[in-house]
């Protein structure tokens, strides 16, 4: 089959899917609900994802994802707003606004970042959603050559690449990878039946529940770890933003644009990659405007480059990380990993095959990425005023709503008391390791890929009739193998060297 013969087609016939009246709904409450969770301070994309898997199961597979996905890049529009007005970022992406966008605000320059954030995102998805259509048929091809020992091998590389440039120790950040994919091993065996781990439980006969884990890791924990961040942090928005304060220079759009641009491009270029995200992405462009600039020194005082170039980077990554989740079922980043889940809840496995046996989810969900940061630039600007007076609700009344949110969404899946105590068990579990400092994003990608992992091994030993060459026989497997090394060692060196230099000075 040609993909790019067949592309006008696809495009049209993912456009209707997408305008479907039900789809349209859905991701104008998604975009909505992710501005709003973006706004708020500790929440996060990927504890609302994982607040809203239950109710995914009662709607379409198409509009569950379309409603999860503007959730998810609707967040990054939101984050900037809280880090630009109150120096609070709503979302890890958006703390790079923090830099120039709360110096900005502070010289009455507040509106016109929040525009020109608004331009920037809108700009980058745009970018990273060509560039998604464009790539993901041909990785999709290329795919289409992989067996057990690819899969096998690319699913070590997004483990190891997760942990090498998370946050932290990376000897922390494998050991909770490990952690994850030991979790993923409860149950029954597939092949034989036996129990492993259950102690007994009946109710862990079919594993641990992806909602449960991840309400508790990215909901209950989230929420406790913000408590106590929230509680030196102002309550109120002392700054009006009007829209007349919003319009920017002919000076500042004239810095903006070659900024939004550059960022556009690192943000499509880092996304599909395993381990990066939004984060890195951001932070990359902000690292990159400020070393071309002839005067460095602006930055951190209120240099709009500071603002364009990052929420363009994080907006095209957040658009561009579908690419791997879809065509190949590897989940680059732990939102992506519930995306992921969501479709195998659906019974729709993500891979090589999935944009041809399943056209209407796939491409209606690509075709919905326009229509929702479409209705994210039309909210975004009217609607600033009603996220900033969200942020002058007192956390002690949120905090108890979340947690019921948690509780009664996870009973809902299966009508399980023990699920609920399991969420209630791992959120306790989940903040005890941020009190560590162990990252608990690596442990949700272990958690998803672990299964995979396993079986895909044990496939090919059946293959190869157990002989572990056939990882490094085969060239695909060879090179993700050889990758996922090079980049574990890069990420020990960086540590390393990063500690050598604090201990010298």
């Amino acid at each position: 089959m040609n993909f790019y013969a067949d592309l006008p087609s696809n495009l049209l016939h993912g456009m209707m899917t997408a305008l479907e009246p039900m789809n349209l709904l859905l991701c104008t409450v998604g975009v909505t609900l992710g501005m709003l969770i973006g706004v708020i301070p500790g929440v996060g994309s990927l504890a609302a994802i994982a607040l809203l898997l239950p109710v995914t199961f009662h709607l379409e597979p198409a509009g569950a994802l379309i409603m999860l996905a503007g959730v998810y890049y609707g967040a990054n529009y939101g984050g900037s707003t809280a880090a630009i007005l109150l120096n609070l970022p709503g979302t890890s992406s958006s703390a790079v606004a923090c830099l120039d966008g709360y110096p900005m605000s502070k010289q009455g320059r507040g509106g016109i970042a929040l525009l020109i954030t608004a331009i920037a995102s809108f700009v980058g998805a745009s970018l990273g959603i060509t560039l998604l259509i464009g790539f993901a048929p041909l990785i999709a091809s290329v795919g289409l050559q992989f067996g057990p020992a690819e899969y096998f091998s690319i699913v070590v590389l997004g483990l190891l690449a997760a942990s090498a440039v998370s946050s932290g120790s990376v000897v922390k950040a494998i050991a909770m990878a490990g952690l994850g994919v030991a979790f993923g091993t409860i149950g029954l065996d597939t092949y034989t039946g036996a129990q492993r781990f259950t102690f007994g439980q009946v109710e862990l006969f079919d594993g641990i529940d992806l909602v449960a884990i991840a309400l508790a890791l990215f909901g209950i924990s989230d929420v406790i770890a913000s408590i106590r961040d929230n509680d030196n942090n102002p309550t109120t928005v002392r700054q009006k933003v009007t829209l007349r304060s919003m319009l920017p220079t002919r000076e500042d759009l004239r810095r903006s644009w070659p900024a939004i641009l550059r960022g556009s491009s690192i943000g499509s270029f880092l996304g599909p990659l395993p381990g990066t995200g939004a984060t890195l992405a951001s932070f990359t462009a902000y690292a990159l405007e400020k070393r071309l600039d002839r005067d460095p020194s602006r930055y951190g005082k209120g240099a709009i480059e500071g603002v364009a170039a990052p929420e363009a980077a994080n907006n095209a990554s957040d658009q561009t990380a579908f690419v791997p989740t879809l065509t190949l079922g590897i989940p680059g980043t732990p939102t992506m990993a519930l995306m992921l889940g969501a479709l195998m809840i659906h019974g729709i496995s993500p891979g090589p095959g999935f944009m041809t046996s399943n056209p209407d989810i796939a491409w209606g969900l690509i075709m919905s990425f326009w229509i929702g940061n479409l209705i994210l630039l039309i909210l975004n600007i009217p609607l600033v005023g009603v996220w900033v007076r969200v942020l002058s609700i007192p956390y002690h009344f949120l905090v108890p709503a979340i947690v019921i949110f948690v509780c009664v969404g996870t009973y809902s899946v299966s009508n399980s008391v023990f699920d609920v105590w399991m969420v209630l068990l791992f959120g306790a579990g989940g903040y005890l390791l941020r009190m560590l400092d162990c990252p608990v994003a690596p442990l949700i990608l272990g958690f998803v890929l672990g299964p995979m992992l396993e079986e895909e091994f044990r496939r090919a030993m059946l293959i190869s009739r157990s002989e572990l060459m056939i990882f490094v026989e085969r060239p695909i497997s060879a090179s993700f193998l050889g990758l996922a090394a090079a980049i574990l060692l890069w990420g020990l060196f960086s540590k390393w060297r990063s500690t050598a230099l604090s201990r010298a000075e």
